[in-house]
């Protein structure tokens, strides 16, 4: 009897020793919209994510509640070895989809089949001086430092290169990109308790403490249409619009967020908790 007494002890606490390792959050929302003129609609959301950790290696699996049922969104496992980092997509999603109708919100025009996409990547970061050198498995060759309060990311594809560069300066924080050519960049502040943004599409952001709550005023510019490609149709052209949003903690542990949009004239009122 002792004995099996000691081992039903040993039992549980090698069970919470490695429950010690494993982390459980989530987040779940209720959103109103009136949809302005539109008929109004009440949708809700709830994720969990499960994260596993033993020693270095991590396994994180994100699932999806959907009515009765439980969805897996993803699984990955990712495990150091010295300099070395496997990464492994564990979860083969559904990749599958139908045709679409030209309606111009960039529907797929033909139907896809099926694939297996699940995946093993392997990568490996050398830091030389104050560079960091990184190679994965599909040939990809990345260059990463920070020089002067000024940081550089350079990545080497088959295609187009992309650099990405960042820094403070004057009080400001700066991003810019270059995708093949194609450059993009933003600019955030903080002026009087009012933090600030700005980047190259014409959007612009202001958040601020107003009363125990927070306002969030953003303009976003207007879209041009996105030509129709081989595999979907084109994308309309959205005209500028303006937000207003006002969010505040709750002591239940919820937050609230009521959101008005002058794309549609309507408003959004959400309660979110995440755990």
């Amino acid at each position: 009897m002792k004995k099996i007494i000691a081992l039903t002890a040993a039992a549980v606490m090698a069970s919470s020793a490695a429950m010690a390792d494993v982390a459980i959050s989530g987040v779940a929302s209720v959103t109103y919209d009136d949809n302005g003129t539109a008929a109004s609609a009440t949708t809700s959301a709830a994720t969990l994510t499960v994260t596993g950790t033993a020693g270095t290696t991590t396994v994180v699996a994100a699932f999806g509640i959907e009515d009765a049922t439980i969805v897996t969104d993803s699984v990955t496992m990712t495990s150091a070895l010295g300099p070395i980092t496997i990464t492994a997509d564990l979860h083969d999603e559904v990749s599958a989809v139908a045709a679409g109708t030209d309606d111009g919100d960039g529907d797929t025009i033909l139907a896809t089949a099926e694939s297996d996409d699940t995946s093993v990547s392997v990568s490996l970061a050398a830091p030389i001086g104050d560079a960091t050198i990184s190679l994965d498995d599909s040939g990809d060759i990345t260059i990463t430092g920070t020089w002067s309060g000024v940081t550089i990311a350079h990545t080497i594809q088959d295609g187009s290169d992309t650099t990405t560069g960042s820094a403070s300066i004057a009080g400001m924080d700066i991003s810019l990109t270059n995708d093949g050519g194609d450059s993009t960049w933003s600019i955030g502040t903080t002026v009087s308790g009012v933090a600030l943004t700005l980047d190259s599409e014409n959007d612009v952001s202001a958040t601020m403490g107003l009363a125990g709550n927070t306002m969030t005023v953003s303009h976003i510019g207007a879209r041009d249409e996105v030509a129709t490609t081989a595999t979907v149709y084109s994308l309309d052209a959205v005209a500028a619009y303006s937000t207003v949003a006002i969010s505040r903690d709750l002591t239940s542990g919820a937050a609230l967020t009521a959101t008005y949009s002058s794309a549609d004239d309507s408003l959004t009122l959400a309660a979110s908790v995440a755990f």
